[in-house]
């Protein structure tokens, strides 16, 4: 058994039914492996059986009152994965699938792509069982006070930095640094996403989704070829599939379905995006709705049909395992040529093998989806100098970012023999430079 392979079978070994967390593992270390065969003092050093272990792990409860009265517990949790380049950096999620597992694959992801921004912060992630669908924004409150009543004392501007997540967006981010704020009495950037007018960055909201985009038009640029005049199909219809549909759009693409938990949309014409607005983000309605007011539109109960609509591209955008080997193998044999991730591990380890040997171009979530946490880094930033960027200033550097980040994984999987293999090129990109911070640091 090399030490790959022993450090796997100590990760399901010492952390049984995390699922999540076995295949985010799985994943990253199999990736690893030509630069753990170049650097043997990584084994002798336990550097893998470090990296794969939560510097912390806060789990705590969170008791709430609702608008008749009742009193409700929920799970917090706070993982802070990995301080090695700066401090720990990554959402806070809000939904009923929240659970020890997810935080950590999460919380493992981010400490890879973190790295690959180039700014320095490390990873955590963090969330709760709580599910705001259907919640007044009185009750939203109060849970959200009642979260940062604990999270308080674990989080910090040079510390801890959470950001928004799926079920976490500017309301709940302002209710939390409301709560912050009243308990510390200090006014600082200890959460990003913040809204403007209380020290939050222009292009926060689009990032992830404009993001995801900037790095798919690279490695359609390098390969002579752009999004006009391509068909794409994006799953979700929260922040991040709303604003990749946004920029899709804008460099010529036409985004033909979306989806929501329920079901999918199909607008052979193009999706009518204002209208998507409109429904998702103030009316806060199912996106079946899109077919009743948008003449030759269709909507099918269920997700998975979303992946048997024709694209030359896809950008799932909802949550993890979407796609798996069946979803890919239904999208190759529609003619898919590129699959950008805009969720955090949407297509499962079948899903990705089956991409790759069909030629596919893959871009893995810890590359594509980086936006939404270089934008917070770039907020940061503004907090931590008092400065003000504008609109343009902010995306020009997220482009930047988005593009460096293509062609240093490029880089990476050329260096290490796997031309073309993203993900391993993602995964070694990221790791070599914690590898160097946490060996510089000694064993801690």
């Amino acid at each position: 058994m090399d030490y790959v392979e022993r450090v796997l079978a100590e990760v399901k070994e010492r952390n049984p039914g995390e699922p999540e967390f076995h295949q985010a593992a799985t994943e990253i270390l199999n990736g690893l492996r030509p630069v753990v065969a170049k650097h043997p003092e990584y084994e002798k050093a336990a550097l893998l059986e470090r990296f794969v272990e939560p510097e912390r792990v806060i789990m705590f409860r969170v008791p709430w009152v609702d608008d008749a009265g009742k009193v409700h517990v929920n799970k917090g949790y706070r993982v802070q994965f990995n301080s090695a380049i700066g401090p720990y950096k990554g959402g806070l999620r809000f939904h009923p699938s929240v659970n020890l597992s997810i935080i950590k694959f999460l919380g493992l992801e981010q400490i890879l792509k973190n790295s690959l921004t180039g700014l320095p912060i490390g990873g955590g992630k963090g969330g709760s069982d709580f599910d705001p669908k259907g919640k007044s924004d009185n009750e939203i409150m109060k849970f959200c006070q009642s979260f940062m009543t604990e999270l308080y004392r674990h989080i910090g501007q040079d510390t801890d930095v959470p950001a928004g997540d799926i079920g976490v967006g500017g309301r709940e981010i302002g209710f939390l640094f409301g709560q912050y704020k009243r308990i510390r009495d200090e006014h600082v950037g200890v959460l990003t996403g913040r809204g403007l007018t209380y020290g939050g960055s222009l292009v926060r909201t689009e990032a992830t989704g404009y993001g995801l985009v900037y790095i798919t038009a690279e490695a359609l640029r390098v390969r002579g070829e752009s999004f006009e005049g391509k068909t794409v199909v994006i799953s979700g219809s929260g922040n991040v599939a709303i604003y990749a549909t946004e920029k899709a759009q804008q460099l010529g693409a036409k985004v033909v379905a979306m989806y929501d938990s329920n079901g999918y949309i199909y607008d052979k014409d193009g999706i009518k995006l204002d209208v998507v607005k409109e429904i998702k983000e103030k009316e806060r309605a199912r996106i079946k709705v899109y077919a009743e007011r948008v003449p030759g539109a269709e909507y099918h109960e269920g997700c998975k049909g979303i992946w048997s609509i024709p694209c030359d591209i896809a950008l799932p955008c909802a949550t993890q395992n979407e796609i798996d080997g069946e979803s890919a193998r239904l999208l190759v044999k529609n003619g898919v040529k590129y699959v950008a991730e805009g969720a955090n591990m949407p297509t499962d380890l079948e899903g990705i093998e089956v991409f790759q040997k069909a030629g596919v171009v893959f871009l893995p979530a810890k590359a594509a989806n980086a936006g939404g946490v270089a934008t917070s880094a770039l907020e940061m930033a503004q907090s931590s100098g008092r400065l003000y960027w504008t609109f343009e200033e902010v995306d020009a550097k997220l482009k930047n970012i988005m593009v460096n980040i293509y062609h240093n994984m490029d880089r990476a999987a050329k260096d290490y023999g796997c031309e073309g293999d993203y993900v391993t090129g993602a995964n070694i990109a990221g790791f070599i430079k914690v590898a160097e911070a946490m060996m510089a640091h000694g064993i801690v």
